[in-house]
C-alpha cells in the first residue's frame, strides 16, 4: 500500500533526487550536467520539509515540491553552484536556473515539481500528492496553487486538470526549445477551500 508522508524522510535525499532528476533532468540539464553532478547537487541542497513523499514499503515512489514561506523543495544558493562547479562554469549555470525562478504571489503556494517512479505510473501516485499539497496549501492559509508545465508534458497536465488545475496563461518559449527542450509554459491554478484542509492523507 503506498502512503504519502509530508517532508522527504532522512536517508531518501538520493532517492528523491534521481526521481527529480528523471523528471526534469532534461530541463535541469544544462545547468546541472553532468547527471550524476546535478543528482548530487540535488540531494545535497534538498529542504526536506517543502516536499511531500509517497512510500511503498518504505521506498520513496513519488515526490512533490512546493514553496511556501519563502522556501521551497530545491534550495542551494549562488555561492553552492559557484563552489560545486567552480566560479567560470557555475555562472551561467545560475543564468539558466534563474530562468525557472517562481516567486509565490499574496496567497500562493506553488508547486515546484511532481515526480512519480516509472514502474508505479497510472496507480494514483500523483493525485495523493496534490491532495497532500491541497491541504497543506489550505493549512497554510493560501487561497490558490500555482504551478507551471511545459508544453512537452501533456501527461503532467492532464494530471493536473483532472484535479481542478485551469490554465491561465501561457508564454511562448521558442528561444528556450533548443536549450532546456520545451518552446511554451502555461501557468495553472487550482483555488483552495476549507474542505482542502481535511482531504490530505494516506491511501
Amino acid at each position: 500500500m503506498v502512503v504519502c508522508r509530508r517532508g522527504v524522510p532522512e536517508g531518501s535525499e538520493r532517492q528523491v533526487a534521481a526521481l527529480y532528476w528523471e523528471a526534469f533532468g532534461r530541463k535541469l540539464g544544462p545547468a546541472l550536467n553532468p547527471p550524476d553532478a546535478g543528482r548530487a547537487f540535488l540531494a545535497g541542497h534538498l529542504n526536506r520539509d517543502r516536499g511531500v513523499t509517497a512510500l511503498l514499503d518504505g521506498e520513496v515512489v513519488g515526490v512533490a515540491g512546493y514553496q511556501v514561506g519563502g522556501r521551497g523543495l530545491t534550495g542551494g544558493s549562488a555561492a553552492d553552484m559557484l563552489s560545486a562547479y567552480g566560479f567560470l562554469r557555475g555562472l551561467p549555470r545560475l543564468a539558466v536556473l534563474a530562468l525557472f525562478e517562481r516567486t509565490p504571489g499574496e496567497g500562493d503556494l506553488v508547486m515546484d515539481g511532481i515526480a512519480v517512479d516509472a514502474r508505479h505510473r497510472g496507480c494514483g501516485i500523483g493525485g495523493l500528492l496534490l491532495r497532500e499539497i491541497a491541504a497543506i496549501g489550505a493549512e497554510n492559509g493560501c487561497r490558490r496553487i500555482r504551478l507551471d508545465v511545459i508544453d512537452t508534458n501533456p501527461r503532467a497536465r492532464a494530471l493536473y486538470e483532472r484535479h481542478g488545475f485551469v490554465a491561465r496563461h501561457t508564454e511562448q518559449t521558442p528561444w528556450l526549445r533548443s536549450l532546456l527542450g520545451f518552446g511554451a509554459v502555461t501557468t495553472m491554478h487550482r483555488p483552495l477551500t476549507a474542505a482542502d484542509r481535511m482531504d490530505g492523507g494516506t491511501a
